[in-house]
């Protein structure tokens, strides 16, 4: 074989050496690296469409709205009603009970006689939804913001329009998703209140709409944001924000591969996942999730003090009962029968997880708790129904 021949034949041999090398190191940096690209603090301040930007107006009328049951079919159901400030705008139940119900987080029930279903799943906490979609400090776009456990709207513009439709939230039995938004506005448009109160926050001919509806709710709920816990502030340089107990817990979280899907500033990558969650058993019927593939959206993992039960159906009591379910998927145990283990994603099936780590990583999501957000609740809605909805027994 000639000079030449040999000389080539090493080059290409070294051209595969180095491809090697180079997909190797993406590999790892896509699954393990812990660096500043995976996870951040979160921004000092939430991004506003152009089509909906704030003011002092429009964020009161929104607060006034979400805290109003007139928004309900049968004026008993608001937004805070499973969206509560003192429930960290949460609730503390596994799903919720909307229309019919009454009585507040856990200890709300169904009136009698009912034939209201259960919501179908877990009630997601409104604090830091602002911030959905976020991948990078300030990579997202507020209105393509994916919303709901399944991502099937975007923006908080459009999500907070669903649950007014929706039979079982908001809506009941009386009208039709489609006449309940007509409905809606015609009540709004016969409340002086409500009419001098759309007119200063948009300054339209015709200001209570469906669409400002949103807008004002979406303005509102941006103010809901929890962006200063230790975990923030250790991220922006102070190094004792967080101890050296959570900081081995942080060490984990990245080194069993938690970080594969909960990344980013939300701790969420925003993707659809298939995984083996226990149905709840007070549904009627299977939820096979997105597109019927059994999938959901990865949570934030922000706030969890204020989220529990956990997943999307609410059958995990506690952290420690999640990180066994996740154990239980290292070691190809499904807890679904209508999810064989083959089908579950291999991102979940190949964490390296084992019970002497799961103090040390609850250890550490605590540090992603921010108790400073706003709490307060109107002492009175224009309506003049009760604030919240029937949530006092």
């Amino acid at each position: 074989m000639c000079f030449k021949s040999i000389t080539k034949l090493i080059g290409v041999f070294f051209l595969l050496i180095t491809s090697c090398k180079k997909s190797a190191s993406y590999k790892s940096f896509e699954g393990q690296q812990p660096t500043k690209h995976l996870l951040d603090a979160l921004p000092l301040a939430a991004k506003h469409p152009n089509n909906n930007l704030p003011n002092p107006d429009k964020i009161q009328l929104g607060r006034l709205l979400f805290f109003d049951p007139i928004l309900s079919g049968d004026k008993d159901v608001a937004c805070a009603t499973c969206h509560h400030p003192t429930n960290g705008y949460a609730e503390f139940r596994d799903i919720s009970i909307g229309v019919n119900g009454t009585g507040f987080g856990s200890k709300r029930k169904f009136n009698t006689p009912n034939k209201i279903p259960f919501v179908k799943r877990n009630a997601h906490t409104i604090l830091n939804s602002a911030f959905n979609g976020l991948i990078t400090s300030n990579g997202y776009k507020p209105e393509e913001a994916p919303m709901f456990w399944d991502s099937r709207v975007r923006s908080l513009e459009t999500q907070a329009i669903e649950p007014i439709k929706a039979l079982e939230e908001m809506r009941g039995t009386n009208f039709s998703d489609v006449k309940i938004l007509e409905i809606v506005v015609d009540r709004l448009k016969s409340i002086p209140k409500y009419r001098s109160l759309f007119q200063d926050a948009f300054d339209e001919k015709e200001s209570i709409t469906v669409e400002n509806i949103g807008k004002s709710l979406a303005a509102f709920e941006r103010t809901l944001i929890s962006n200063n816990s230790n975990f923030d502030k250790y991220m922006r340089g102070d190094s004792s924000a967080i101890s050296l107990a959570e900081k081995k817990g942080f060490n984990l979280f990245k080194s069993v591969g938690c970080i594969n899907c909960h990344n980013g500033p939300m701790f969420s990558d925003y993707e659809m996942h298939v995984l083996s969650v226990p149905e709840n058993e007070k549904l009627d019927s299977i939820d096979d999730g997105f597109d019927k593939q059994f999938s959901f959206r990865t949570p934030t993992l922000r706030n969890l003090r204020f989220t529990a039960p956990y997943m999307h159906n609410g059958t995990l009591p506690t952290l420690e009962k999640v990180l066994e379910f996740y154990e239980d998927l290292t070691f190809k145990k499904t807890r679904n029968p209508s999810i064989p283990i083959l089908k579950i994603d291999s991102l979940a099936q190949n964490l390296k997880l084992s019970v002497k780590e799961m103090k040390p990583i609850i250890s550490f999501l605590n540090t992603l708790n921010d108790d400073d957000f706003d709490r307060s609740i109107p002492e009175e809605v224009p309506s003049g129904l009760p604030v919240g909805g029937d949530i006092n027994p």
